[in-house]
């Protein structure tokens, strides 16, 4: 009978303990694991209130099926006069970052989750006719730093020297991919230095084929989409999770 009460006692012991390991375990996930998913997910309900906050009249929505998805589906969102939100594009396909979404540091192959303002294009080739965006054509000696440690970080800069006695790290904007582009306004304001930088709408190497970080997508779908967006509207983009 003692023998069968210590064993009693020490399954319940077992139990107490691994169930203070299962709480504790469950207090702490969120520190490891909520960040990226609340990032994503959050958005579904909360993109059309933050556009709002930015002033955004216009929304280009990015939806992934996954946090590891490495293609997604954009459309583009007008807010209508009753306060709705009329679908202008629609069933655009695009590739994501090689890691798929929700960025969290400088070169983790992510896209960026997230509602961010939409800054101006540029590109290799003349501006396209009728486009309403601010635009300004590429030379050899633009880049876009992503050097953490250089003041640079995160911003265009013009330089006729050579980039790699200035700059650890950086990318030339006069290549094919960026023969038309538009800038993410990602950690912008303010900079911060790590958290990632020149995330673009740009050309894609091919249907399926994923990016560093950025969104890209057909020559025709990225025209179409440039065409439609108007500088008066205060364009933004909203990344995250299809609902």
């Amino acid at each position: 009978m003692n023998r069968h009460r210590l064993n009693l006692k020490n399954m319940h012991a077992r139990i107490r303990i691994l169930l203070g390991a299962w709480i504790v375990l469950a207090l702490l996930s969120p520190l490891f694991f909520a960040p990226d998913q609340a990032a994503a997910a959050g958005f579904r309900a909360s993109w059309p209130y933050k556009a709002v906050v930015l002033g955004a009249e216009q929304v280009v929505v990015v939806e992934a099926k996954s946090l590891r998805a490495q293609t997604g589906v954009l459309s583009l969102r007008e807010k209508r006069g009753d306060g709705g939100w009329a679908i202008v594009l629609s069933g655009i396909p695009v590739t994501l970052g090689k890691n798929g979404i929700a960025k969290t540091k400088e070169g983790d192959g992510r896209t960026p989750s997230g509602v961010y303002p939409l800054g101006g294009a540029f590109g290799t080739a003349d501006k396209p006719e009728g486009l309403k965006l601010d635009y300004r054509r590429t030379t050899k000696q633009d880049y876009w730093i992503d050097d953490p440690a250089s003041p640079d970080y995160n911003r265009r800069v013009t330089y006729a020297g050579n980039p790699d006695r200035k700059w650890r790290s950086y990318e030339r904007l006069d290549q094919p991919l960026y023969k038309y582009a538009m800038v993410v306004r990602y950690n912008e304001d303010p900079v911060i230095p790590g958290r990632g930088s020149a995330i673009f709408l740009h050309l894609w190497r091919a249907a399926g084929k994923p990016t560093a970080g950025c969104i890209a997508m057909s020559e025709p779908s990225l025209l179409r989409l440039m065409a439609a967006l108007d500088p008066a509207k205060s364009p933004a983009i909203a990344i995250g999770l299809a609902s």
